[in-house]
Formats: C-alpha cells, structure tokens, sequence
C-alpha cells in the first residue's frame, strides 16, 4: 500500500494540565489565541476571518507554549487571500479543554468585538467536543450499572449552546460578514474505543461496546449542529465526513463514501442516525487512516489520537499568551480550488471545507 502517513509525537504534559486538556476537568483551559496574516504580494485591501473554538481551532499540538500556525481557520484564510486577492486576518479566539457553554459565554460573547471589526468577512467556529471527550471519559470509569445520562447530557449541552452561539452572532457580527458557518465532529478514537465498557446494561446486565454508545452520540451532536446552522444562516463544515469516510466508493453504492456521508438539508434526526450509525457504518474508518484512495492513506490525528495533523510550522500560543504575525502565503494560486496538500492532513483537510461555502468576492 502506498501510503502518506504522517504522525509527529511531543513531549508529555504537566499531568494536571493534561487532564484539564483531555477533557477530565472543566476548571483548567488553555486559552491558545492567534492572529495570523496571510500577506499577499501586491495587495492593499485586508480582511478578517474570525474563528472561535476549543483546541481544534487552536492548534493545539501537545504544548503549552505554541501551536499550529496552519490550523483550519488559517488555512481557509490562505484560500481566501488567493480567491480576493487581498490581505486576511486569520483571528482565532480559542480555548483549549472549553466544553461549548465555556466557548459560548468566554470567547463568542466576551470576546465579540473581534466579529464586530468592519473588516470581519468570515465568522467561524467550533465546539462541542470536550462536551463529548469528557463524557466518554465519566462513561469508561463507570462500574455496577451503565448510567447513559451523561452521554444524554453532552448532547443537550451541545444543541444549547450551538443554537445559542449562532443567535448571539447573528445578533453582533458585523453587517458586512458575507459568510457564518460551524465545523462539526470528526470521532477521535473510533478504533481505540470497539471495546467493551466496564459496567453493564441495567436491562439485560451485560457490558456494551462503548463505540456503539458515543457513535450515535457524536451523530446526534452533528445533526443538530448541521440543522441549526440551515436554520440560521450559517453553513455546516461536515469534519465528520470528511475525517470520516473515504474518498472513493468503498461500498460500491454509487457515492464517494465522504460525500455519503454528509449531512444533506433537509435530513430527519432519526434518518440521519440511522445514515450514520447503521446504513453507511461499515464505510466509517478511523481518522488515523483516512483513505484518499483505495491504496493511498494519511494520518489525520495527532499521535494524542484526539487532534488533527498540520504542516505549515508553529506560532506562540498558550501560558506565556498569544502571538500576532504576518508570512506570504505558501500557496498563491489553488487549481481546481484545493492546495496540493489539501487531503494530507486533518487541519488542511478541515480547512479546504470551510473554503467550499467562500464567497466569491469580499
């Protein structure tokens, strides 16, 4: 097989601050807050592309001190500066280990001057999935009888904040924002996580598979946050196909399994769960090696096997507080709209979705 695989390994966190990272503790976040501008050659006009979110918009990479400097914002920033030939501000307000309510009231509402900037183009965000992270983690410690409820309430914690996150930007970003759009979840751990837990099933007393748990879980987080976003305004970024699915037709259904994978307007919960969870679940792969072919692979998650792949070198972001910088772009010209390394790493994949809803001028 020939494959792409990349996987870069970093030095082990302080362990309070690991936990607090992994999705164990709510108290201890990492506030990792970049501006990155995309200086493109012969250009006056500059823009903003504002992107709000935990450590996946981040970048965090294992360290306290920096962080991707090419995380999925920037990269989509990067498109942007090619399709206007102009300047983009690439602004990430991002906490790493905030679960939505965090990211919600702490960055989107206490930070909403960035999206209130005249040259804010683009609003952007993510969250959820420390939400997530920290119910399979309360749920794999269980013992005696399997209480599914805090999966229940990651979920409802999600719908809350992800409907209320999008009413409050709608409310504030400013009148000249031509596009508002949300990422969904890719699932972290797929593999790791076909094991059974340690409790039992109160109805019929056995152990479950942990992964049939949060599989419907994560679905059931990316249907609404897809739904709510065709409800008001914003368009949907689907990580989870595109992390999630190959991109030829695995299964012989006539689809390109990440585009069958997609939400599409106009999908039912129930009907999307049952898409995901059962029709088209022997399509699902883990994201460690997502297929861009039948015989070509590339890694993208992070050997935490929780963040996504980058290339593009690091910026300062963390204790010591974030960082402000201005490079070239390293792609000036996209053929057929994707960079030449578009599909080998899950911060440029993640990127090239967010630039498939672009406006065509600023």
């Amino acid at each position: 097989m020939n494959t792409g695989t990349r996987r870069t390994r970093y030095n082990l966190l302080p362990v309070a601050l690991l936990l607090a990272l992994g999705g164990t503790a709510t108290a201890n976040t990492l506030n990792q807050n970049v501006s990155w501008t995309v200086d493109r050659a012969g250009t006056t006009a500059k823009y903003r592309i504002v992107a709000y979110g935990d450590s996946i918009y981040a970048g965090y990479n294992g360290s306290v001190s920096n962080a991707a400097k090419y995380s999925a914002p920037t990269v989509d920033a990067e498109y942007l500066s090619a399709q206007w030939n102009a300047d983009i501000e690439s602004i990430r307000r991002a906490k790493s280990g905030a679960v939505a309510s965090d990211v919600y009231q702490n960055k989107i509402v206490a930070e909403r001057s960035y999206m209130q900037a005249s040259s804010t183009r683009v609003v952007t965000f993510e969250m959820c999935g420390n939400d997530g992270l920290q119910a399979r983690t309360s749920f794999k410690s269980q013992s005696g009888t399997c209480n599914y409820g805090v999966l229940d309430t990651a979920v409802a914690n999600c719908k809350t904040y992800v409907a209320s996150a999008m009413d409050y930007i709608n409310a504030n970003a400013n009148a000249g924002v031509k596009l508002k759009v949300i990422a969904n979840l890719y699932y972290p751990g797929y593999n790791a996580d076909n094991v059974q837990s340690s409790c039992r099933d109160a109805s019929t007393g056995a152990t479950v598979n942990l992964r049939d748990r949060f599989l419907p879980a994560i679905a059931k987080m990316n249907y609404w946050m897809c739904e709510y976003a065709r409800q008001k305004g914003f368009k949907c970024a689907d990580s989870f196909a595109q992390y999630m699915g190959a991109d030829y037709d695995s299964n012989s259904d006539g689809q390109i399994d990440s585009d069958a994978l997609r939400f599409v307007a106009g999908d039912t919960e129930a009907g999307y769960l049952t898409r995901i969870t059962s029709t088209l679940r022997s399509t699902l792969r883990d994201a460690n090696t997502k297929f861009v072919t039948s015989s070509s692979s590339y890694d993208y998650i992070q050997s935490d096997d929780t963040h996504p792949t980058y290339t593009g070198g690091t910026v300062s972001a963390g204790l010591w507080g974030g960082s402000t910088g201005t490079g070239a772009p390293r792609y000036t010209s996209f053929t057929g709209g994707k960079s030449p390394i578009w599909s080998q790493y899950g911060h440029e994949r993640m990127g090239w979705s967010l630039t498939v809803y672009n406006p065509a001028t600023p």
